[in-house]
């Protein structure tokens, strides 16, 4: 074998696809990532170093394909024409020979290869990608269980767009000239996928009730920081099967502890974890207080470290098409995703975003007639339009208080938005602005933001709260203040 086992690169997450001429892009399979040493002793392992190749006997034809190699690659289960991550996980736990044999008939696995890091026992791993690329095909042929994985060079977003409509989750974006960076994370490759995902730790779960009273309700998750510390990053509840329920209160029981990581929400009765099962959950988008919103369970991920799920991978998801020349562009693009994908550009007039604002702090107010009249109260932060659903309007004495439900952020240019949202896009109505003009912030907090508004209507202080009991977080209370000088 290899005197050195290799740790497999990693990617960084891009928000969206891009083209350049610089890249080329594959598509991103929904496996067990995967280093091949194609030598005596053959040997087939996982991201944490673990043997895969008893589990996945049919691979052992890479011995056939060809010899003295170490390839990357990632290890996958096709049914109905897409990789199948169930039937991967099946395979993945198969102990006895017997199934095993069984499992590889009926459900047999892919090595799809993209990469080569030594031949005849030279390290390949300072040559460029595209040099490195040549030296595979040249080195390893395809065989029935045994795939090089194609790519296309430059045009990331038309592939993007023909990858999501074969029902695959995404592409990778590597640069060309980049080397292969055992372990690390560099940013010269790239996931771009539909959804965000991020790789959480599970700490814990909560009572189940219902039909999920002899389970869980859902999981706590967490992630690690610079100095290694768990930080709560929200709940899971959806997205589980009842064999993935039962898979899980299994594990669970083995690993339970005494041990509190983090402060739990305020109601929830929870059952601690040892730190040792990874989980892939889809999710929204990220709140101020570093929250997964409207998160769902994809999938165990026996193949990563806990180590291994860090913040970054939540604080580092920007579109690094704007990135390059703007860094603060990214973060508004961010904040932009959910607004972004509820419109149709070229049937609403809505603004899509990209001006210059001044430094001093704008709000708006808006009458939208839409199925039901409601005013829309939208205060500038950090390069968006936090944005409130205000049912019956702003309150006009302290002594009244006004629902305000919270919205995705809008762009900066919405401010001056005025016109008709067309029948059948978001929020189809029409558009006016009843006050606009500065404001200043006194307070701004995750459940408290206070602030003077100096409009052409309205003058003063007002407070929102946010409502604890509220389902998603989502509900406030929007209040009038006693002035200052009063």
């Amino acid at each position: 074998m290899s005197r050195h086992l290799y740790k497999p690169m990693l990617a960084k997450v891009a928000a969206d696809a891009f083209t350049d001429k610089d890249w080329i892009f594959e598509i991103k399979w929904d496996g067990f990532r995967a280093i091949a040493y194609i030598e005596e002793p053959f040997s087939l392992r996982s991201r944490s170093g673990k043997e895969l190749k008893s589990n996945f006997p049919e691979l052992t034809e890479l011995k056939r394909l060809s010899s003295n190699i170490v390839v990357d690659g990632e290890i996958i289960v096709m049914r109905e024409g897409t990789p199948d991550f169930q039937s991967l996980l099946e395979r993945g736990q198969a102990v006895s020979a017997s199934e095993i044999q069984r499992q590889s008939t009926r459900m047999p696995a892919t090595y799809i290869v993209f990469d080569i890091l030594e031949k005849d026992g030279e390290g390949l791993t300072n040559l460029p990608l595209m040099e490195r690329k040549a030296l595979l095909k040249d080195s390893l042929r395809e065989g029935a269980y045994v795939l090089l994985c194609d790519y296309i060079e430059d045009k990331g977003e038309a592939y993007f767009k023909l990858v999501l409509e074969k029902g695959l989750e995404g592409v990778m974006a590597k640069r060309k000239d980049s080397r292969y960076e055992e372990g690390l994370r560099t940013g010269s490759w790239l996931k771009i996928k539909k959804l965000k995902t991020c790789d959480c730790v599970i700490f814990g779960y909560t009572r189940g009730e219902q039909a999920r009273e002899q389970t869980f309700g859902a999981l706590l998750l967490g992630l690690y920081d610079v100095n290694g510390k768990p930080v709560y990053v929200g709940k899971v509840g959806t997205g589980f099967t009842q064999q993935m329920l039962r898979i899980l209160m299994d594990k669970f029981e083995k690993i339970q502890t005494d041990i509190e990581p983090f402060k739990p929400d305020s109601g929830d009765q929870v059952t601690w974890l040892e730190p040792k099962l990874v989980c892939e959950v889809a999710y929204q988008v990220l709140t101020r207080d570093m929250r997964l919103r409207m998160a769902r369970f994809k999938r165990l991920r026996d193949d990563k470290l806990p180590s291994e799920c860090t913040l970054d991978q939540i604080t580092e998801n920007k579109k690094m098409s704007q990135t390059k020349n703007n860094p603060q562009r990214g973060d508004v693009n961010e904040r932009l995703a959910e607004y972004m994908s509820k419109r149709s550009f070229g049937e609403t007039p809505e603004p899509k975003g990209g001006e210059e604002k001044p430094e001093k702090l704008i709000f708006v107010i808006q009458e939208h007639r839409s199925r039901r009249l409601h005013f829309d109260l939208r205060l500038e932060n950090n390069g968006v339009l936090k944005s409130w659903a205000i049912p019956k309007g702003m309150p006009e004495n302290t002594k009244e208080r006004r629902l305000a439900v919270e919205t995705e952020d809008h762009p900066y240019e919405y401010a001056s938005f005025e016109g008709e949202i067309p029948k059948g896009q978001y929020g189809a109505g029409t558009v006016k602005i009843w006050d606009k003009g500065h404001y200043t912030p006194k307070v701004w907090e995750d459940d408290k933001i206070e602030f003077t508004l100096d409009g052409q209507r309205l003058k003063g202080r007002f407070v929102l709260v946010r409502l604890k009991k509220a389902e998603d977080q989502k509900d406030w209370l929007l209040l009038k203040g006693k002035d200052e000088h009063a």
